[in-house]
């Protein structure tokens, strides 16, 4: 092998090298860059792939909910599960099972994501049907929701003086609850 030879040979090796160096070192800021944009990423944004999905949800003080997801909210998700329609708020979600991988931008979601949970209690306020609240601790109470205020609701019981003032920050989960006819 001639020196000229073993020069293109040694460049060709060096060139090697640096393309493995520069593959590796491009492998990792690639990785890097996807856990950072990761990192962004919000329950709901999975919650709102997952919109039509059958899932299992663990939800404070209500325990195992399993249904399909038929709404998401910025605070709030629908779950439907075989005889009740519950609105549980994303602050008492403990653990989901059966979401899919991706998520969607929150710039994607419908303009009725951007609902509160007190859209949905003055909703039901209207329809005057009993709901099950239950609260983070586990508590479980049956009435009618009265007034919504921005950011708790009157919850007429029938076994107080006046109505329940209850605070969105700690109910888990409400349910209407079907009339007896």
């Amino acid at each position: 092998m001639s020196s000229e030879e073993r020069i293109f040979d040694l460049l060709e090796d060096l060139d090697a090298e640096a393309d493995a160096i520069l593959g590796a070192e491009r492998a990792l800021e690639v990785a890097d860059q996807a856990r950072a944009e990761y990192a962004t990423v919000t329950l709901n944004a999975r919650l709102m792939a997952a919109a039509g999905a059958e899932l299992s949800l663990g939800v404070r003080g209500a325990g195992a909910l399993r249904g399909q997801l038929a709404a998401v909210a910025a605070s709030w998700l629908l779950l439907r599960t075989g005889e009740r329609v519950w609105v549980v708020l994303t602050s008492a979600v403990l653990w989901c099972d059966g979401a899919p991988a991706h998520a969607v931008a929150e710039a994607a979601w419908p303009r009725t994501a951007r609902l509160g949970v007190g859209s949905v209690l003055r909703r039901m306020a209207d329809d005057d049907a009993a709901a099950q609240v239950v609260l983070a601790d586990g508590t479980r109470v049956e009435g009618h929701w009265r007034r919504i205020g921005s950011d708790f609701a009157e919850l007429a019981t029938g076994h107080r003086r006046g109505p329940l003032l209850v605070p969105f920050a700690a109910i888990s989960a409400v349910a209407q609850v079907a009339s007896e006819s």
